[in-house]
């Protein structure tokens, strides 16, 4: 269903913008937990405008956000005088659970609002279809933009076939990100790094190039947030890093692209692409296959500089330093002419730089 047919904001009450917001924080609640499915919440409020329940969708597999929250409606409440405000639209098919938008009409529900359509071939409004064929009053597109920001991993996988890139790199106060013969350099603070840790737990894969894993040795783990470690992604098209790297370690999900053929092993799996076959479409092919739906790309510059070029990427994210300076002969950040800035803060001696 086309986006242009939803309900304009002007239409909703400022209080209905304030449960689809509260619909909204329910919603990442299951940032972890959810994926690969979208982050998704549900608010019940009685004819009074009162929250009467809440819910999300808690784990992949498990009860949606309106499942969730219809039964935690008191048995005294009528729901046929409840509206039900819930972040993107209602499933109407089967898949691990009976379609919600049924669930909705057998309840009794009268009143709907929905954040965002749901570009999932399988519901493509045909959840608000059925909902408005069985006699329920729906609105949608209450905070579309912010609902879509949201789930934007989910999106991007949805209408685009590949897992939402972010670009990220620190760079030093004159525009470097490593000293001569790529030698790694401390660039930033503590704060900077514990921040850079939290986003590793909020995307499924986490990227490296050939050199950055040869220099750097990274363990692209979490240890500094609590939560889930990402899958590790490395290139290395002609298998030239030491077996003895932190990436063979075994101890999470890993994944190698490479021109030669090698046999997996526990936790590490080998994706041959023909030194022929061009190398970013492969990749990202194979990451739809696995369900991965988002990457943070952490190095190096020449990985940073090809998808820049090939206009592979949806946010960028460049932390630099205030004080560190690395001078002639280090290796140069990617160069970046973006408009689009969307977030400039000072965090500890550095400042963070997000695009998209």
């Amino acid at each position: 269903m086309n986006p242009s047919t939803s309900v304009a904001p002007a239409d909703f009450t400022p209080h209905d913008q304030l449960l689809m917001r509260r619909a909204l924080d329910l919603a990442v609640l299951g940032a972890h937990t959810a994926r690969p499915n979208p982050m998704v919440g549900c608010v019940v409020a009685d004819a009074a405008g009162r929250v009467v329940a809440e819910g999300w969708h808690e784990q992949y597999g498990g009860p949606h956000a309106e499942v969730n929250a219809l039964n935690r409606v008191p048995a005294a409440v009528d729901l046929g005088q409840c509206r039900v405000y819930v972040t993107l639209e209602p499933c109407s098919h089967f898949g691990k659970t009976p379609p919600c938008a049924d669930l909705l009409i057998a309840r009794g529900v009268r009143d709907v609002v929905v954040c965002n359509h749901d570009p999932n071939p399988l519901v493509a409004g045909r959840g608000l279809q059925k909902l408005r064929e069985a006699g329920i009053r729906v609105r949608t597109g209450l905070l579309e933009a912010e609902g879509r920001w949201l789930n934007r991993r989910f999106f991007t996988v949805q209408e685009q076939n590949r897992p939402y890139l972010i670009l990220k790199w620190a760079e030093s106060r004159d525009g470097f990100v490593a000293g001569p013969n790529a030698q790694p350099v401390p660039i930033s603070g503590p704060a900077a790094k514990m921040l850079v840790h939290r986003w590793r737990t909020e995307e499924q894969a986490i990227m490296v190039g050939t050199r950055t894993a040869l220099n750097d040795n990274p363990q692209l783990n979490v240890r500094e947030w609590p939560g889930p470690n990402p899958v590790r992604l490395v290139i290395d098209r002609s298998l030239t890093l030491p077996a003895t790297h932190h990436l063979f370690d075994g101890a999470q999900p890993t994944v190698v692209y490479t021109n030669k053929e090698q046999p997996d092993r526990d936790n590490l799996s080998f994706v041959t692409v023909p030194a022929q076959q061009p190398l970013l479409p492969a990749i990202l092919d194979d990451l739809n296959e696995r369900r991965i739906q988002s990457v943070l790309v952490e190095g190096g510059p020449a990985l940073h500089t090809m998808l820049l070029e090939a206009g592979l990427w949806d946010e960028i994210r460049v932390l630099r330093s205030q004080h560190v300076r690395i001078g002639a002969g280090g290796v140069v950040a990617p160069p970046l002419s973006l408009t689009g800035l969307r977030e400039h803060r000072v965090i500890g001696p550095d400042e963070l730089f997000v695009f998209g």
